[in-house]
């Protein structure tokens, strides 16, 4: 038998290459994508396809005082992910100082729209939903109306977490709220401002039973699927739960949890996204946890894993991992 000897170094970096599941050291075709699927503290990921790229926008995790810029990843397969540093902060939007939360983001007529919250804002303080511009997936985004978009507290809703969603018949809504309290609102063609909602008022509050943040709504086969996140943003039992509806204003009864944590992998899985690959019934969620033995708050990072349903349109238990994806590359226009 031959044995073969290598150095401390050498067995650390063999170690790292497999602990992370993407393929030998140098491959340049990986297998996996490993979690987290981007390095450092990323919390509240908004996951979305813009031509022959995956982007995520997620939370900077730190100290509120420190949270005073956005920066975004892209990736042409899953795996392979490209960082693109402070496409906003708080020199472009002046009248956040703090605390810049949980972009929600969309693309209409060629121009790139990121919402979000900022200063954690209470009653009677300037803050809440914000929106961006920019002319690129990756900015920079400027400020689009120089104030908050949503500033008051409405139905007890504290405006943060807002999730843009296009609804089938060309509308735009955003659907915000922490506090355990969730609104519905619509956008007017610009994205400078709310009309009313069909039944002609400004706010509905769509909260279902358990909700805390962190709202999603998609459709699949006709129906409304409306998830959110529920527990404490600090603690182990942070989780995300589903309902369906016939449309997007419910009313909406909870079904049941199909993300939280697991004690061999990571504690607190929470505030997710969802990618559905083209052309197929395949989706990801992308979304934060807490790796274990971690004490700090702060200390959440980004994980995609995958995501099903049943033969009944149920979604099925999230298993989260430590390996993550397999590549998805995306078609470019050309059809390659």
């Amino acid at each position: 038998m031959q044995f073969r000897y290598f150095s401390i170094p050498a067995i650390l970096l063999y170690v790292a290459s497999m602990v992370s599941c993407k393929g030998p050291v140098g491959s340049t075709s990986p297998e996996w994508s490993g979690n987290p699927v981007i390095q450092g503290w990323y919390a509240d990921p908004e996951a979305v396809i813009y031509g022959d790229r995956y982007w995520i926008y997620p939370t900077y995790s730190d100290a509120y005082e420190k949270q005073v810029h956005f920066d975004c990843f892209s990736s042409p397969d899953l795996v392979r992910w490209t960082k693109h540093e402070r496409i906003l902060d708080t020199a472009e939007v002046r009248w956040a100082r703090r605390a810049m939360w949980a972009p929600g983001v969309m693309e209409k007529g060629g121009q790139y729209y990121l919402f979000f919250g900022a200063n954690d804002v209470h009653e009677g303080e300037v803050g809440g939903i914000g929106v961006a511009v920019a002319g690129k997936p990756e900015g920079p985004y400027r400020d689009l109306i120089g104030k908050p978009l949503i500033n008051n507290i409405i139905n007890g809703a504290q405006p943060i977490d807002q999730f843009v969603f296009h609804d089938r018949d060309g509308s735009y809504y955003l659907i915000y709220g922490g506090w355990q309290h969730c609104n519905i609102v619509r956008l007017n063609d610009s994205f400078t401002g709310l009309v009313p909602l069909p039944d002609g008022s400004m706010v509905k509050e769509i909260t279902p039973e358990g909700y805390v943040e962190g709202p999603v709504m998609f459709i699949r086969e006709g129906k409304y699927y409306f998830m959110w996140s529920e527990g404490g943003w600090t603690g182990p039992d942070y989780r995300v739960a589903y309902a369906i509806a016939d449309n997007p204003f419910g009313p909406f009864s909870r079904i049941g949890t199909i993300l939280q944590q697991d004690s061999t992998v990571a504690t607190g899985a929470g505030h997710h996204s969802l990618l559905n690959i083209p052309g197929s019934d395949d989706w990801v969620i992308v979304y934060h946890r807490r790796p274990l033995g971690e004490a700090s708050p702060h200390h959440r990072v980004t994980c995609i894993d995958r995501m099903a349903f049943d033969d009944q349109g149920h979604i099925l238990p999230v298993k989260i991992t430590f390996e993550g994806v397999t590549p998805r590359p995306l078609k470019t226009s050309a059809g390659n």
